[in-house]
């Protein structure tokens, strides 16, 4: 298992965003309040979101060490896994916003709104704003591999595409009214249904990305852990092998072997190797090995309704 605690690392990366959303939800609550407009004082609300998705991220990042304990003996990982479950959740309530807004600007329609300089400066430095963040979180997450950080990524990526809907709403709707097209104003609620589809596509991401961890998916073929263990001097035979986790991240190995010999430290040592090979290629990992007698070989490599034959 690797003692690697990269929990301080992405600390900082969340406690820096949780700033610079804040940031963003000032700049749009201002612009929102000052111009009327309400699709930036519901897309301040939305930010909101992204601050709490910090919130939650350094919460599940203080419980998520890698290290084990007496109540966690595999360690608590998922806890970081629940937290990016947490962020598909709060993507949903976002896609949930957009359609929900559509629906009211098809009822209610539209009122003209011109945006002065300084508005459409802040608005620039909120796109900023996000479009750093978005690839610092990615960047950061992908060198830590860290669920947490690539599920907030991608939520702020929505969030970026968000920000080009009310821009261009906006603009349509002062063009609309300065040129006379009154098809331009409906610019926002036309934009509105491919962003909805991007945040719910970003919402699937993470949950694909985090479900096999949470319900222990098999993390690696087991007839490929079977290759790899025969490969080593001695083993036999090697059946009934289990895996769960993530690779790259952390992966638990199980498996009942046969080895070439009747002496403990000979077949300890058989073991060993299996061991740091399968490290080597899958690692981090914890392996549990269970030695049996010669005539415990079993062609049944995994636990299924059928017996898998080894090749």
């Amino acid at each position: 298992m690797s003692d690697t605690d990269n929990r301080p690392q992405i600390r900082g990366v969340l406690i820096i965003t949780l700033i610079l959303n804040l940031l963003v939800m000032v700049l749009k609550l201002v612009v929102g309040i000052v111009t009327g407009s309400l699709s930036l004082q519901a897309d301040a609300l939305h930010s909101f979101t992204d601050s709490a998705n910090n919130v939650l991220g350094l919460v599940s990042n203080q419980l998520a060490s890698p290290q084990p304990d007496r109540e966690h003996p595999y360690g608590h990982q998922k806890f970081e896994a629940i937290g990016a479950l947490g962020i598909a959740a709060f993507l949903g309530i976002t896609c949930f916003e957009v359609v929900e807004g559509v629906m009211e600007r098809l009822l209610q329609g539209v009122h003209p709104i011109l945006l002065d300089y300084w508005q459409v400066s802040f608005l620039m430095i909120v796109l900023a704003v996000n479009i750093f963040v978005a690839f610092y979180e990615r960047h950061v997450g992908t060198k830590l591999d860290s669920p947490i950080l690539l599920a907030d990524s991608r939520h702020t990526m929505g969030d970026i595409w968000i920000t080009f809907l009310v821009i261009a709403g906006l603009a349509g709707m002062g063009l609309g009214e300065l040129w006379n097209i009154p098809e331009l104003q409906w610019l926002d609620v036309i934009l509105a249904f491919p962003v909805a589809i991007l945040v719910l596509k970003s919402g699937w991401e993470v949950l694909r990305d985090n479900l096999p961890w949470l319900v222990d998916e098999i993390a690696i073929p087991p007839e490929v852990i079977n290759r790899t263990a025969m490969k080593v001097p001695g083993v036999i035979n090697c059946h009934d092998i289990a895996s769960r986790g993530v690779v790259g991240r952390q992966v638990f190995i199980e498996m009942h072997m046969v080895v070439d010999s009747n002496d403990v430290e000979t077949a300890h040592n058989i073991t060993e190797a299996v061991e740091a090979q399968l490290k080597e290629y899958f690692g981090p990992a914890r392996v549990l090995i269970h030695i049996e007698p010669l005539e415990y070989q079993s062609n049944q490599i995994t636990f299924s309704d059928e017996v898998e034959k080894v090749n």
